[in-house]
């Protein structure tokens, strides 16, 4: 089914779709956990002292309360995939259609409003400005409210649904991020996506439909010129100073996109520098500490400095030269007497319209500029999200589900794997050959670069080999699909590719199960907490698995990180456990508690550790 509107259209079983409202479709599904306890909750209310209105406000309240974490199931909530074409979001949320109505009644306000000036105008000029007059021109303006709200509810649904977009695909393309993209830009730099991004939906949003506006003033400001005032030289004026002002906001962007490239650059220098002081405070003399920094910041000020003087062109000499501009236009018409009162009043009304037009226009631009830098920093989480995973084939993923642990087969069979590193000459992975038959308990070790990480995340799904096979259950990659086949394996990465998100603990356990949790995941989530070793951590918790962790919430050792990543791991499920030296942190006591839990709970186990 998905949702439009008020209604919901449902995909019946001949293929036929139909709308059928939401309290339909929400009674059909819901009734049948709320009959279980609605019987206890109506006694409960009817011994309450609550007139009906609030005691069926009560009744809804306690229900929603006790059934909000239930499943419904026999039904899905369809939505058009992150990876679909932009063009089919754009028509799914309709902001196309909504913004050819947001543009054709700011058109019909414009309309209004010079021939509500022009009413006016005539009356005056000619000595008629009497009631009849006073009202038609109070009517004319009072039409013009219908509009402008209609406009303003256009322009707040096309911001929200247009913002709700880009989040989500920027969500999508930061999530398919590829690891080996994210170790390569840095933290630094990965930080000044986000910025861009952040400033990305106000800019394109804001100046999208900022310039529609104002294309159309400038139209509105020309046809008067030219028509009504009969006056074609201020017309040819208009458009060689909205030429100028073009030109002026290419000058612009072109400076804004120095000084953006030094703004993030300093950035990412900067972060890269405070994640690195202590190695920095050992390897590098105190002399030279900001050798780089007063480098940067040269280059910066003077980004700065020619980025002002552009924006100062064209905000302040842009707009008001044009008055300028048009008078002196005006002028020899006037002088010469060849002008009578009503097109000279027209001329000087056309060319005020004008003004106020090319002020949007260059604000339009300015938003512009910006929203073009800021896509080009984040571009490549669009285009991300637009990358499309295999499916796999259903009948063998469902298949290889049904297939027991304790067979004796061959889980996971690797031949002739080739892997190299984005950027680097030699491989890291050269003819790898790998059998793991199911329940074994393999331990892997070797020197640091020895591509003991690099062969997890392979066996994980998490990377392709360049080339080589890999199967797993007798079954490829692309017969299984990479989703099927992660949730088939299980992996703690290594530390520093492992994270705590700012959140409750539950969350952070259960982030490869389902969100919101049962009560059933609940109850599993604490006892493998406790089985890994965090009984205590959660004993001093006031909220216990509710309680915030995080760099906002509570903060957690680097053990019990240790244990919470291994916790996370065990509780997605699988019986196919590979762990990236995640024991590093604890001491022998807590490994081996650990470790009991992990040979508790899976069968087929990879470990990998230093020698």
């Amino acid at each position: 089914m998905v949702k439009s509107g008020k209604r919901v259209l449902v995909l019946a079983p001949d293929l036929t779709t139909k709308q059928i409202e939401h309290e339909v479709i929400r009674a059909a599904l819901c009734r049948p956990l709320e009959t279980r306890i609605l019987p206890e909750v109506e006694r409960l209310s009817n011994l309450s002292c609550l007139n009906e209105p609030q005691r069926q406000t009560a009744i809804t309240a306690i229900l929603k309360q006790h059934l909000s974490n239930a499943q419904i199931e026999g039904c899905w909530l369809m939505r058009l995939s992150d990876a679909s074409a932009v063009r089919h979001h754009l028509r799914e949320q309709r902001l196309l259609s909504r913004i050819a109505l947001f543009g054709a009644a700011h058109i019909l306000d414009s309309m209004l409003l010079i021939v509500s000036w022009t009413m006016i105008g005539h009356a005056v000029l000619q000595g008629r400005l009497d009631k009849g007059w006073l009202i038609a021109w109070t009517l004319t303006l009072l039409s013009r409210l219908p509009l402008q709200l209609g406009a303003a509810w256009l322009q707040g649904t096309i911001y929200l649904r247009g913002g709700a977009f880009l989040k989500r695909r920027l969500l999508a393309g930061s999530l398919g991020l590829r690891p080996e993209d994210v170790r390569r830009e840095g933290i630094g730099q990965t930080l000044g996506r986000v910025i861009e991004s952040s400033a990305l939906e106000s800019l394109t949003l804001g100046g999208g439909l900022g310039g529609l506006m104002s294309i159309v003033e400038v139209v509105v400001a020309a046809c008067v010129l030219g028509f009504a005032a009969h006056n074609h030289i201020l017309v040819v004026l208009l458009m060689v100073w909205t030429a100028l002002i073009i030109l002026l906001a290419w000058r612009q962007y072109r400076a804004r996109g120095i000084w953006t490239d030094e703004r993030l650059k300093i950035t990412n220098d900067l972060v890269e520098s405070m994640i690195g002081h202590r190695t920095r405070l050992v390897q590098q003399p105190l002399a030279r500490w900001h050798e780089a920094e007063d480098i940067a910041l040269t280059g910066y000020v003077e980004a700065c400095r020619r980025f002002d003087r552009r924006l100062v062109q064209l905000t302040a000499i842009a707009p008001r030269g044009w008055l300028l501009l048009a008078l002196l236009g005006a002028g020899p018409g006037f002088l010469a007497g060849d002008v009578n009162a009503t097109s000279l009043a027209i001329a000087f009304g056309g060319i005020l319209l004008a003004h106020g037009a090319l002020g949007s226009l260059t604000r339009s631009l300015i938003y512009f500029g910006a929203a073009r830098i800021a896509w080009e920093q984040v571009r490549p989480l669009f285009e991300d999200a637009s990358r499309q995973e295999t499916p796999g084939m259903p009948e063998v993923v469902v298949s290889s589900r049904k297939r027991t642990a304790d067979d004796s087969q061959v889980l996971i069979e690797a031949h002739q794997l080739n892997f190299q590193h984005e950027g680097r000459t030699n491989n890291v992975l050269n003819s790898c050959n790998l059998k793991i038959n199911h329940g074994d308990h393999v331990l892997l070790e070797g020197p640091s670069g020895s591509g003991k990480s690099t062969l997890a995340s392979i066996l994980a799904g998490l990377r392709c080999p360049q080339s080589g096979l890999i199967l797993l259950h007798g079954l490829d990659r692309q017969t299984l699909g990479p989703r099927t086949w992660r949730r088939l394996i299980a992996a703690a990465p290594q530390f520093h590719e492992n994270h705590v998100l700012s959140g409750t603990l539950a969350f952070n356990l259960l982030m490869g199960r389902q969100w919101p949790p049962t009560t059933e995941d609940c109850v599993e989530a604490e006892r493998v907490c406790r089985e890994v070793g965090l009984g205590d951590l959660l004993d001093r918790m006031p909220a216990g698995l509710f309680q915030v962790v995080g760099e906002t919430g509570w903060q957690l050792s680097h053990g019990e990180r240790s244990r919470l990543f291994l916790a996370r791991t065990l509780l997605q499920g699988t019986d196919s456990v590979i762990l990236d030296e995640t024991m590093g942190a604890l001491d022998p006591e807590s490994i081996q508690v650990a470790m009991d839990c992990v040979f508790r709970r899976s069968q087929t186990l990879m470990l990998i550790a230093h020698p």
